[in-house]
């Protein structure tokens, strides 16, 4: 990774993305973390680990953040150690604290791992390539492939860069987000009326936006392109759907549960067309 690119990245996870505000990691602004998503959003991390070794000794965690959610705990069950590398201290640090003995620990750039070939049963990089230049996320791929061993799986989770069912999907998205802003905005004036004042608005407005960072995506076109003659690659789907969909279409009181549940058996039915039709892919890189 380029140093200016690299220090971009670390200074955003170490400053602001792996800070805590309250329980929760800032870099959980990104995620849909409401009870209406949670068990979509749990099944789908769970996917990941059904398409590793279930175990052996080492599994690189390549860009391991703090381990910040527990289905990730899941994927390193079966094995003696999990090596979490990372370019931020303050991931390492918190992953450690999360982890203990199980985890082995190592700063370094995911585009260049200073490990023998061979080395890991397992592999996985969750929301991370993304970070590399487009012209560096090849290279990437090919240090994952290169540090996996025989008859081995390593699976990477990334976005694209244009997703043609969230494309398809955005005149309802803008439209429900319309909605929510109407509603909020009754109860912006509604909440002070019942408390007995005469104030038509709250003062108390929060300007704590997410910052973000370095991020740049691929088309699945492109990563045949670029790969598919050096390894096997097989493109399934992590979740079909985007965050600003979940948060501005799926809400209680429209059966929301109900509605990402068909939306996660339709995934699990036709993965191939999710996986390069939605949002998040889950590509999955075999060494034969």
């Amino acid at each position: 990774m380029s140093k200016p690119v690299q220090q971009q990245v670390r200074h955003f996870y170490d400053e602001v993305g792996w800070q805590k505000e309250g329980e929760q990691y800032q870099n959980a602004r990104y995620e849909d973390l409401r009870p209406v998503s949670a068990p979509y959003i749990h099944r789908c991390h769970l996917r990941v680990g059904r398409k590793l070794k279930p175990n052996g000794r080492f599994l690189l965690d390549a860009g391991s953040g703090p381990i910040q959610y527990p289905e990730y705990l899941t994927y390193s069950q079966g094995y003696r150690y999990r090596v979490c590398l990372d370019l931020s201290m303050v991931a390492l640090k918190e992953a450690r604290q999360r982890i203990g003995a199980h985890g082995l620990f190592v700063v370094a750039d995911v585009a260049h791992l200073p490990f023998r070939q061979d080395a890991f049963e397992g592999v996985v990089s969750l929301h991370t390539l993304h970070h590399l230049p487009v012209e560096e996320q090849p290279s990437a791929y090919r240090e994952l492939y290169r540090v996996l061993s025989p008859q081995c799986s390593a699976v990477v989770v990334n976005g694209w860069t244009d997703s043609p069912l969230m494309r398809r999907l955005l005149p309802l998205v803008r439209v429900m987000e319309r909605l929510g802003g109407l509603f909020k905005k009754k109860q912006a004036v509604a909440a002070p009326l019942a408390a007995g004042t005469t104030d038509t608005a709250s003062t108390n407005t929060s300007t704590g936006a997410a910052t973000g960072t370095f991020v740049q995506k691929l088309t699945p076109d492109w990563l045949r392109q670029q790969l598919g003659r050096e390894m096997r690659l097989e493109i399934g789907v992590w979740r079909s759907v985007s965050v600003r969909f979940l948060r501005a279409v799926i809400h209680p009181w429209l059966l929301g549960r109900v509605w990402l549940r068909l939306l996660y058996a339709l995934e699990e039915r036709w993965p191939a067309f999710f996986g390069e039709k939605g949002q998040y892919p889950l590509i999955v890189i075999h060494k034969d």
